[in-house]
């Protein structure tokens, strides 16, 4: 059985997904199938920010509650990471180069752990170096690569694709037409495409 994920490097809620899709895909017998959009450009068109750099007591809510999470799922989150990411286009376009080629899901965790683990913000330089450097891909390849106009109309097309199944946020879950939204949801989509 596959499930749809949906989600967009730069959604701090995300890196809870990412850093248990192992142990989902192993302990539910299922697999993931990483569906990689700009979740930034759907909200841009909602004119929806939800955890704005200005307000100050929603931003500390949000590193707080991850921080709290990742400590129950048994991992470490070093937060506040940086935020918002200033590479967020190159990061995602990235991923569609890796789901192209198909270490997708490689390049996500390392993108994840570099971020919330080591500080080092996703899409930028020196996240990149570090994890092309462990994953053995060639970073100016992948740049330029992912600049490329076939990704950028790939990437569009996947943004599209989220707004009509009615994705407006990352991560979500897709199951048949039914959207599953939130880390806190992924159990109940497993539950629904199990007995649906």
């Amino acid at each position: 059985m596959e499930l749809e994920f949906w989600f967009s490097i730069g959604s701090t809620y995300t890196y809870l997904t990412v850093m248990r899709m192992n142990e989902i895909e192993r302990n539910h017998n299922i697999s993931l199938r990483l569906m990689p959009f700009s979740v930034r450009q759907i909200m841009l068109d909602m004119d929806n920010a939800p955890f704005p750099p200005n307000k100050a007591s929603k931003v500390k809510y949000m590193w707080r509650d991850i921080e709290r999470r990742a400590t129950k799922y048994g991992f470490t989150a070093n937060v506040p990471a940086p935020y918002p990411l200033q590479e967020f286009d190159r990061a995602n376009k990235i991923a569609l180069v890796g789901f192209q080629d198909g270490w997708i899901k490689d390049y996500v965790l390392q993108s994840y752990t570099n971020w919330f683990q080591s500080g080092l913000e996703a899409g930028g330089d020196e996240n990149l170096a570090k994890t092309c450097n462990v994953l053995s891909l060639n970073m100016d390849d992948i740049i330029a690569r992912s600049q490329s106009q076939e990704i950028d109309k790939l990437y569009k097309d996947q943004t599209s694709a989220a707004a009509k199944k009615g994705i407006f946020g990352s991560p979500s879950f897709m199951v048949g037409d039914e959207v599953f939204w939130g880390d806190d949801r992924l159990e109940d989509a497993i539950g629904w495409l199990k007995s649906h």
